[in-house]
């Protein structure tokens, strides 16, 4: 059974977006026609306007633009976070319908990497047994199919990989960049938001400009709990922006 690695990628997101988000504010605050509305945006780099939509916290324009990812090689543990944001639209690998009866991929943490190569193995095997589990479950419940799988899975770990799409709006991915590229965000799900956050900042980056979490743009809003490690955290982000990042 292998071992599984995450990769992220944008499938879609809206057209010329931040001309989307820019029209959306000027409509709000400018008169005259929409044609000479467009035209004037489209003449202009929106760069500094954006920047100044989003000091001034008027965030819902950006709900205009969105972005659809494809995601592979992360576990069920990670969808159970990742589906608690709910401005967002998810398909995932079903349990039920794909078997299997081939093995499972699994997501290795890094702290039972840490413990070294025993450790490493002891987790391979129960990954193992637990593929036996399911084939035996699987067998006795009919064989392959719908029907059986449905039950089989339920021996399946959170360790188990699934792929998924999943499509949020830009003030969703702020909130959500801002929670889970965070220090403190559990491992994976930290992972994931970074490489996600790298991917939009490479297509817009006067949209995603100050994404990341709150020590990124002032203070560290954990308050007793924060990670210490503001700076560190800040230069891992401008790294990642820049496509630096490990």
């Amino acid at each position: 059974m292998p071992r599984s690695e995450l990769k992220v990628e944008i499938l879609r997101n809206t057209l010329d977006s931040e001309l989307v988000v820019a029209l959306a504010a000027k409509l709000c605050y400018a008169g005259g026609d929409l044609d000479s509305l467009r035209e004037k945006i489209e003449k202009k780099d929106q760069e500094k306007f954006i920047r100044q939509l989003t000091e001034m916290g008027h965030l819902s324009v950006l709900e205009h633009a969105s972005f659809t990812f494809l995601v592979e090689g992360v576990s069920r543990s990670l969808l159970a976070q990742l589906t608690r944001h709910r401005i967002a639209s998810f398909s995932v690998q079903s349990q039920r319908y794909v078997s299997y009866d081939g093995g499972f991929s699994y997501v290795v943490p890094p702290a039972i990497e840490a413990l070294g190569a025993e450790a490493v193995e002891e987790y391979e095997r129960e990954m193992a047994e637990m593929q036996s589990w399911y084939l035996a479950w699987q067998e006795k419940l009919g064989g392959k199919g719908e029907k059986a799988n449905e039950d089989a899975r339920f021996v399946l770990p959170n360790a188990c990989t699934t792929r998924l799409m999943v499509t949020m709006n830009v003030r969703e991915l702020l909130h959500f960049f801002a929670l889970r590229s965070c220090s403190r965000a559990q491992w994976e799900i930290r992972a994931l938001a970074r490489k996600m956050l790298a991917e939009c900042y490479a297509v817009c980056p006067a949209l995603f400009e100050n994404a990341g979490p709150d020590c990124v743009r002032g203070k560290c809003s954990e308050g007793a709990k924060t990670c210490g490690r503001a700076a560190e955290t800040r230069a891992e982000i401008a790294a990642l922006k820049m496509g630096k990042a490990d």
